[in-house]
């Protein structure tokens, strides 16, 4: 599997240092979390918010570990901004990840999102765009796919549990509304999962359009409490719901999701992401459990 393919194995920091939830990992430094992502085996990470903003100064510290960015999150508000202030913050973490050699850029549309409100449902509460807001996105996501891959950067879109870009067919609408050649997925196996959609489904409908992987693992028995109980997302997160590759306790099927990655002829990154409690969940011991049952199946 992914024989004479260019494929690189990276982690998130969000498993030590939670973005959405600062409490959630806040004794956890920055050289820990670097250290024991290499100390796992892995040699690409994206940006959390304990990361030095000075790209020479994080450039130093990961060199050193032989790791390098791959990605970074990026908020977009394309659907209810005008699109020159999404585009001037947008041109900063080009600049930024140009800087480090990151390949790609993941943009979640947050306009009207409540996947940061932990008083409101992402199953009853998420909102919904009208016809021209989300066209006004697609058009916006085109505009900054351009600036993108004329700096070597993919954008890769993040669909995520409570935005207007949640399910299978938000997505599915998004990439039929959006230039092949310049707006990639950001490939979520546990987001797919928490909305009851085969990960699959995505990988065969739009084989050409994968531009970045998450590798996110999904414990059935709180998504489907999460699912009863209206829950919103940081509830789920904090109770559990999502773990790492390899964990027995989640549901997903990774070794379809990598065979059928490995059929699309993906190459790029495939990022092990799972929001946890670090003092429930150490940070390296699923992380290294992770990277143990990743590089296993891709052997075999």
């Amino acid at each position: 599997m992914f024989e004479n393919k260019n494929i690189k194995l990276g982690i998130c920091p969000i498993g030590w240092t939670n973005d959405d939830m600062w409490d959630l990992g806040d004794e956890n430094t920055f050289q820990q979390c670097v250290s024991e992502m290499r100390l796992a085996g892995f040699t690409g990470c994206e940006v959390g918010h304990k990361y030095p903003t000075d790209t020479a100064e994080l450039k130093d510290a990961l060199d050193v570990r032989g790791m390098t960015i791959a990605s970074k999150w990026f908020s977009s508000f394309l659907g209810t901004k005008p699109y020159e202030e999404t585009e001037a913050e947008f041109i900063k973490e080009l600049d930024y990840l140009s800087a480090m050699g990151a390949t790609a850029i993941n943009v979640s549309e947050q306009s009207y999102s409540i996947q940061g409100d932990d008083t409101k449902s992402i199953f009853d509460d998420k909102a919904v765009f009208t016809d021209e807001e989300f066209m006004k996105m697609c058009e916006g996501l085109n505009k900054l796919g351009k600036l993108a891959k004329d700096r070597g950067i993919r954008l890769c879109f993040h669909h995520h549990m409570g935005t207007c870009v949640q399910t299978l067919e938000e997505t599915e609408r998004m990439l039929a509304n959006t230039d092949p050649e310049l707006v990639f997925l950001c490939y979520d196996t546990g987001h797919w999962t928490f909305t009851e959609t085969d990960p699959i489904a995505i990988l065969e409908k739009f084989p050409n359009r994968i531009g970045h992987v998450h590798l996110k693992n999904m414990r059935k028995p709180v998504r489907d409490e999460a699912i009863a109980g209206r829950w919103p997302f940081l509830k789920a997160v904090r109770n559990g719901a999502f773990t790492v590759p390899g964990d027995p306790e989640g549901c997903v099927d990774f070794p379809a999701v990598l065979k059928k990655l490995d059929e699309i002829g993906y190459e790029g990154w495939i990022m092990v992401e799972a929001e946890q409690d670090p003092a429930k969940a150490n940070p390296f011991k699923y992380a290294k459990m992770a990277y143990e049952y990743i590089t296993a199946e891709m052997a075999k």
